[in-house]
């Protein structure tokens, strides 16, 4: 790969920027009595008026859950005495900024401390060149050294327009053998730290969805969603994003007919706790730039 055109470059910033801003106003909201659904909102309200685009639906994982949680059209759940992990993708034309931070309620202030620590030593890793097997080591030893665990079943990512998660994986443990950074290319590495065995699996609940299939479909219903999804560039999208009174019967049905896939929430095995920390970064001719900066001063 080769350095990115200038124009691109500049939307990849333009995203970051967006995001770092809604970020430090969103974390500010979660606090507890405040809902899930206020905060996930207040964000994504808050890309729009930035003239930015949502990459996929605010995440806000809480205590064991670590991804693919976002609030239900209905839901009340109150934030309480909790670890939130607050997990925010803005596109600029397409082009993604993908970032997370960790709100402690909890009292958990070495658990957050370990995934921004891992988060600041795979950042200072990476390059063009470095094996991000490299990188997953620096990510392990800091977490290790706090006494807690990587969650080794999940991983950093390429981002590539209207697609937050491409090639290369990032680990969050050493590899021996792993592929090099390229100048060029854009990745978001994310760390999470855990008190349990560092493994997730896949929980019960499903509020994320993505296009994967368009074709007709004959329920009217599901041909209503349909039109709505076709809108959104095949990014993910929440279930309460759609108008339609009866979204959650149609988006069964265009599951069952493999026009959409769902992401289950991923919740720590043993039921512990996770922490997050994320940053989005360009791998230049000469090191990195990170467009997501700023996010945890």
């Amino acid at each position: 790969m080769s350095a990115l055109d200038e124009d691109v470059l500049a939307k990849y910033r333009e995203a970051g920027d967006v995001l770092t801003t809604v970020m430090a106003e969103a974390r500010e909201k979660i606090e507890p009595g405040v809902t899930h659904l206020e905060v996930a909102e207040f964000a994504e309200d808050r890309i729009r008026e930035e003239g930015a685009g949502i990459a996929f639906p605010v995440n806000i994982s809480v205590d064991e859950e670590a991804s693919h949680a976002t609030p239900g059209r209905d839901d009340d759940a109150e934030f309480g005495e909790d670890v939130v992990c607050l997990d925010v993708g803005v596109h600029v034309d397409g082009y993604i900024a993908d970032a997370a931070t960790t709100v402690d309620l909890a009292g958990e202030v070495e658990l957050k401390e370990a995934a921004e620590e891992a988060l600041e030593a795979a950042v200072d890793a990476a390059g063009p060149g470095v094996p991000v097997g490299e990188i997953g080591a620096e990510i392990e030893d800091v977490i290790e050294a706090y006494g807690y665990t990587p969650v080794y079943n999940l991983s950093g990512h390429g981002v590539e327009r209207f697609d937050a998660h491409t090639g290369p994986n990032v680990p969050n443990r050493g590899v021996d053998r792993s592929v090099e950074l390229e100048p060029g290319q854009v990745v978001a590495i994310e760390p999470f730290a855990t008190d349990g065995r560092g493994k997730v699996g896949e929980g019960s609940e499903e509020e994320i969805f993505e296009l994967t299939n368009d074709r007709s479909v004959r329920n009217r219903a599901a041909r209503q969603a349909l039109e709505e999804i076709r809108e959104l560039d095949g990014l993910p999208f929440a279930a309460r994003w759609l108008s339609s009174s009866r979204a959650e019967m149609a988006l069964r049905r265009l599951k069952t007919n493999g026009v959409v896939k769902g992401y289950p929430v991923l919740k720590e095995a043993d039921g512990t706790l996770v922490s997050q920390a994320e940053h989005t970064l360009v791998v230049t001719e000469d090191g990195v730039e990170v467009t997501t900066a700023g996010l945890f001063e």
